[in-house]
């Protein structure tokens, strides 16, 4: 019987059980997490802190997943070691878990910069996981005044789940717009403006440069108070476990489309994994939930002995704050397709006969269809342009090409 370890317990891990299972339903499975929860989706603990949903519908799988699938679980146990020579893993408590195949789905870290004086500040947070997001719950109260460090996705989606709890909510970033890694700055100012909307502040292009207890200096000098601060400044891939091990990492795990690393029967997926990017044809790390369940899966079909790759993933974001939502995908490279008015911005970027990336704002549309598009590589010589530039639907493709995409739907 062979023996499968997973160090890591989010939707990378859940997508290798779901894979290992799809080949060999008896090997036995060790799932190691330093998180004592069952898993859960991330991207709901801003939801969590609005109270739009609680602990039991956060569960990205039912209760007995774990059981139904044979699994053995190592909660709240920290994987200290790799043992390639061996096939084994070390434990923080001095045990050892033997291994036929190892997946790496440790997921990443946040990035605390150097500030100066910021051992001073008590009531300090990062939000990345529940444990997280229940630690922030028990600190703001409505007469606490919240400085946030960083305008991305996690600074904004903290923001939004604080906004009624608190006194006030700040949020500072040296970038010059909200979102700047996935929206260019038209785009980020609808967002902008919706999160102000709702009470929301903002100090852009400045940031903090030092703290003093409850005080914040930006580096523009400026002087400002607060009760909590939550640093959501970046993340970085947790790939220190295996580069100690001797294997290949650059700002991820380094893998193939197997999701193979370089160490024979040890895999990695998940944020901490770098793969293929297909929309810029180059390595990178793609820390988005649908591409790490993939990867996941893709491990764990290869590390039971089944064939499978996953050599298409694209950068891609689907985020809301307060109703109005945005949708992104693939390269902003190429010519510009755009349609706008005051509330919504649809941009599309055409290039090589391809459609190479989108961003999608206060759009009602089926976003899947131009992600599958990208993703596919399907030549835009195959679709009705016109059509495509309107509306992402079916209806661009020829009823010949629909029946052969979509199991005979005309």
């Amino acid at each position: 019987m062979k023996r499968y370890v997973i160090i890591g317990n989010g939707t990378a891990a859940v997508g290798c059980i779901e894979g290992i299972r799809s080949v060999d339903r008896d090997g036995e499975i060790c799932v190691i997490s330093d998180e004592p929860y069952h898993v859960y989706s991330r991207p709901l603990i801003s939801y969590y802190l609005e109270g739009k949903t609680d602990r039991e519908r956060m569960k990205y799988r039912p209760d007995d997943f774990y059981r139904k699938n044979g699994c053995k679980t190592y909660f709240g146990r920290r994987a200290v070691s790799v043992d390639t020579e061996n096939n084994r893993v070390g434990l923080d408590n001095g045990d050892w878990l033997p291994y036929d195949s190892l997946c790496c789905a440790a997921g990443s870290s946040p990035f605390i910069p150097p500030f100066e004086g910021l051992d001073s500040v008590v009531n300090k947070f990062s939000f990345m996981t529940l444990s997280d997001a229940l630690a922030v719950e028990k600190a703001v109260t409505k007469e606490k005044r919240v400085l946030i460090v960083g305008a991305g996705l996690i600074g904004l989606k903290c923001a939004e789940g604080l906004c009624g709890r608190a006194k006030s909510v700040t949020v500072c970033d040296l970038a010059g717009s909200v979102l700047s890694s996935i929206l260019d700055e038209e785009c980020a100012s609808l967002m902008q403006k919706r999160l102000e909307e709702n009470g929301i502040e903002f100090m852009l292009a400045d940031t903090a440069a030092s703290f003093d207890g409850n005080f914040a200096t930006m580096k523009s000098g400026k002087t400002v108070e607060f009760d909590v601060l939550i640093l959501a400044v970046g993340v970085r891939a947790n790939t220190k476990l295996l580069s100690d091990a001797g294997i290949d990492v650059n700002r991820g795990i380094i893998v193939d489309e197997k999701m193979r690393t370089s160490a024979d029967g040890v895999f990695a997926a998940g944020d901490c994994a770098e793969g293929y990017d297909s929309s810029l044809g180059a390595r990178r790390v793609l820390a988005i939930l649908p591409n790490a369940y993939m990867q996941g899966h893709t491990a764990g079909v290869n590390m039971a002995g089944g064939d499978e790759a996953f050599d298409n993933a694209i950068p891609m974001n689907s985020i809301g704050f307060f109703g109005l939502h945005a949708m992104t995908a693939g390269a902003y490279d190429g010519e510009l397709y755009e349609e706008k008015d005051e509330d919504s911005i649809k941009r599309l970027y055409v290039k090589d006969g391809f459609l190479k990336g989108f961003m999608l704002v206060g759009r009602d549309e089926r976003a899947g269809i131009y992600t599958s598009l990208i993703r596919d590589r399907v030549p835009l010589g195959e679709v009705d342009i016109r059509e495509m530039k309107k509306i992402a639907s079916n209806t661009i493709f020829s009823s010949e090409k629909r029946r052969k995409r979509f199991g005979g739907v005309v």
